[in-house]
């Protein structure tokens, strides 16, 4: 495998879609400083740096900087996985959507319908939410942000960025189709990655003016890379059920026998956890810089990241939404009803709410496991921006992101790699 991965791009399929998705990323920047009319870039960009802690500097993380600029894909995609992740949690109380995940590919193609019509309404409500909270907001020396006030900046500012929203729903579904795969994935990692320039810029000014010793830049290196391999061990970790099949006598012929297993990943949940604990935490912070109200700036210095308190409770919350996701992602009793209609069985355990029960204990056990480790690694940076003045550009959440994105990525080329070699096997048998 080695030596495909020193040919891949010898291969001209595999090629095309590597020139698509490189296109669609600078299509995607390009966009990204394209600004929305009627509002001082200069003004907003002095507010993003003083809410560099708060949920507005999380989303503008995941725009790739789009925020900042006001440009007209400030929302991102963020609408997109929004309305996805509201589709699940209603698939798993709703009989009818239900119905239509287990349909197949018209049911996919169903669910992909309804989730591009909450896109655009999820977008549409963000967008007029932001151009009246931009009117009511006031820069250094009460400045203000929006150039010409009303209705018409409103609905043309909500306009402009649903059409960005579904022009990144666009983007990121032609590079599933067309380009690597997991459109929108790589969109996000783009947006992330983007940044990285900058912040290293930033680390060698600080060196070079003497504010940061070299040691430290080393240190940072260091749990840079361990932090990066512990994500990557812990998201390519299994735990494999096993799973047979009896033998069975159809007419004269004897079948099954089978060993299999069900790989169970130690992190379901994925980002989700920390995404939705961030946005919970962030948000007095961000309320508190829209809105002069003194009991949310009170709650917002209270649990300032990094803080023990805040560091606590965003603990909690990701072990709350790592079960929570886990037990809507993963059905226990499902897979136990189709190994039992299968004739499969786990050795030991007997067929039914038994195997259920089981598969539910070990992945509560997973589960548990897999918290502690987002945990550890999303606090670990607030930790030492607080406590350490560590200039730490990469979150827990985008680094979470960008490793995961990037095994899925190469998932993707090794996919086409092992399909160029499967034809070249039987480019080599002559056919009669």
């Amino acid at each position: 495998m080695k030596e495909d991965y020193g040919n891949m791009f010898n291969v001209p399929e595999l090629n095309k879609r590597l020139l698509f998705t490189f296109i669609m990323f600078l299509v995607f920047r390009i966009t990204a400083h394209v600004p929305t009319p009627g509002v001082d870039a200069h003004v907003l960009a002095t507010i993003f740096e003083q809410a560099k802690g708060t949920a507005l500097g999380l989303f503008n993380m995941f725009s790739g900087g789009a925020i900042k600029n006001f440009s007209i894909i400030s929302l991102g995609i963020m609408p997109y996985i929004s309305a996805a992740i509201i589709l699940e949690l209603f698939t798993a109380v709703s009989p009818e959507l239900a119905k239509l995940k287990k349909e197949g590919e018209a049911g996919r193609r169903k669910i992909s319908e309804y989730t591009r019509y909450g896109t655009v309404l999820i977008s549409a409500l963000q967008g007029i939410g932001i151009a009246i909270g931009l009117q009511a907001m006031h820069g250094p020396g009460g400045a203000n942000v929006v150039i010409w006030h009303g209705l018409p900046f409103v609905l043309f500012t909500a306009l402009t960025m649903t059409t960005g929203s579904v022009f990144l729903m666009f983007i990121g579904e032609q590079i599933t189709e067309r380009g690597i795969g997991n459109g929108i994935s790589l969109i996000i990692f783009a947006g992330i990655v983007a940044r990285l320039p900058a912040a290293l810029g930033n680390t060698f000014r600080l060196i070079s003016a003497g504010e940061m010793s070299v040691l430290s830049l080393f240190v940072i290196i260091v749990l840079a890379v361990g932090i990066v391999a512990l994500i990557v061990f812990v998201e390519l970790s299994q735990r494999r059920i096993p799973v047979q099949y009896p033998r069975r006598m159809v007419g004269k012929r004897l079948y099954g026998g089978q060993t299999s297993y069900i790989p169970l990943k130690i992190n379901v949940s994925g980002v989700i956890p920390p995404i939705f604990a961030s946005s919970i935490l962030l948000f007095p912070a961000t309320a508190s810089k829209l809105i002069n109200i003194p009991f949310l700036k009170n709650i917002s210095d209270y649990i300032m990241p990094g803080t023990l308190v805040y560091s606590i409770v965003y603990i909690a919350l990701m072990f709350f939404f790592a079960y929570f996701y886990t037990a809507i992602v993963f059905n226990p009793k499902e897979i136990a009803d189709n190994l039992k209609k299968n004739n499969g069985f786990v050795p030991g355990i007997r067929p039914g709410k038994y195997t259920a029960n089981y598969l539910d204990w070990v992945l509560s056990r997973l589960t548990f496991g897999g918290a502690i480790y987002l945990s550890f690694v999303c606090v670990l940076p607030w930790i030492l921006i607080r406590n350490f003045n560590v200039p730490f550009y990469f979150g827990g959440t985008a680094l979470l992101i960008v490793v995961q994105v990037a095994l899925d990525t190469i998932s993707q080329i090794q996919s086409h790699l092992y399909m160029r070699n499967y034809e070249g096997f039987f480019k080599n048998r002559r056919s009669r």
